[in-house]
């Protein structure tokens, strides 16, 4: 079992500029503890993100590491120029000395596709053609590509990831059909949603990748994604996700609300009880958190847990004690370098 952390950098209690800081040093501590990836969302438009170019984020926060692996999760693809995105994931492989993960998709919100002149309904052809120029762009010398929506010729292209042929894939699957194609091409998987949905997933998942003929000892990462919040006690734990979670749902629903539609696979409970009930969220003391991941991560078939520890009004020191109890229970050989850190950082 590997760790994770995910961000949506929602919409927080400190001005902007504060808040890329503080962001940047709870990944540094990420970074300390042992975690393996940071993955970060792309959003446009709502306070759901406040780092909507996943890349200028990136950069900066792979200056402030070493070890951790950092990711988009995912990039919009419908957003950006193909090419563009290529080289600006070749620049960030080679700027974090080869520790970038990229997600891809085609985005979860229509309303954001449309502030950008993308036809919703268009989104997932061209999420198919911008994925195979990345991919040609990536692992070849040259593009060429002839599609509905991109039209590339002789493009030369000079720069190539770090990590040859290309950076670790990541695709978010929000049914069990959505499993196959990643299986077929040894792609990381990210899941949200009910446990039995995302056993569903994770069974179809290994079903695809022993009929393809490949090694269970090679399975990619099957991951679980869940908000967590750890404390001293049961009670603490959930009194701060129930103060923080009003301001993250209202981030979070804000353009869904504005149009008068509702998320299609992503739907959130208004209060943190049903999340906790409903299994989207982990609350409470370090007895709590250990047994409640090890047996989601048992019941989901995951092997990866991905713990998103910001979120609404959390302040900088609450998610930094959550992340800290998380970390010194779940990753144990980091417990010593973990509890130094916690100390310089609340100093």
């Amino acid at each position: 079992m590997q760790f994770g952390i995910f961000d949506q950098n929602d919409h927080g209690p400190y001005p902007l500029t504060e808040q890329y800081e503080n962001r940047l040093q709870l990944i540094e501590f990420y970074d300390q503890a042992g975690f393996r990836t940071c993955h970060m969302s792309e959003h446009h438009s709502t306070p759901l993100n406040l780092a909507p170019s996943p890349s200028v984020f990136l950069a900066a926060a792979a200056q402030r590491t070493r070890r951790l692996r950092l990711g988009a999760l995912v990039y919009v693809l419908p957003a950006h120029h193909p090419l563009r995105l290529a080289e600006e994931i070749c620049m960030l492989d080679h700027l974090s000395r080869g520790r970038i993960e990229v997600g891809i998709g085609r985005g979860a919100s229509p309303h954001e596709l449309h502030y950008f002149g993308v036809d919703p309904d268009r989104a997932q052809a061209m999420y198919v053609e911008a994925y195979t120029v990345i991919m040609q762009a990536l692992t070849q010398a040259e593009v060429n590509f002839q599609g509905k929506h991109y039209q590339f010729t002789n493009v030369p292209i000079d720069m190539k990831p770090a990590q040859l042929p290309h950076p670790p894939l990541w695709y978010a699957v929000p049914v069990p059909e959505g499993a196959v194609w990643p299986a077929q091409n040894r792609i990381n998987i990210v899941c949200g949603g009910p446990l039995p949905r995302v056993r569903e997933i994770t069974d179809r998942f290994r079903a695809e990748w022993a009929a393809a003929g490949n090694s269970p000892d090679q399975l990619p990462l099957l991951g679980i994604n869940r908000f967590v919040v750890a404390a001293d006690s049961d009670r603490e734990a959930m009194a701060l996700g129930r103060r923080a979670w009003p301001d993250f749902y209202s981030s979070f629903m804000k353009l869904w609300k504005k149009h008068g539609t509702q998320p299609r696979f992503a739907r959130l409970p208004e209060d943190f009880d049903t999340m906790v009930q409903n299994g989207g969220a982990i609350a409470g003391s370090r007895g709590t958190i250990r047994e409640q991941v090890r047996t989601m991560t048992e019941e989901a078939g995951a092997n990866y847990f991905i713990s998103q520890f910001s979120f609404g009004n959390l302040s900088q020191q609450e998610v930094l004690q959550s992340a800290g109890i998380f970390a010194r229970e779940m990753l144990p050989v980091a417990r010593e370098r973990v509890t130094q850190t916690t100390w310089e950082h609340q100093g």
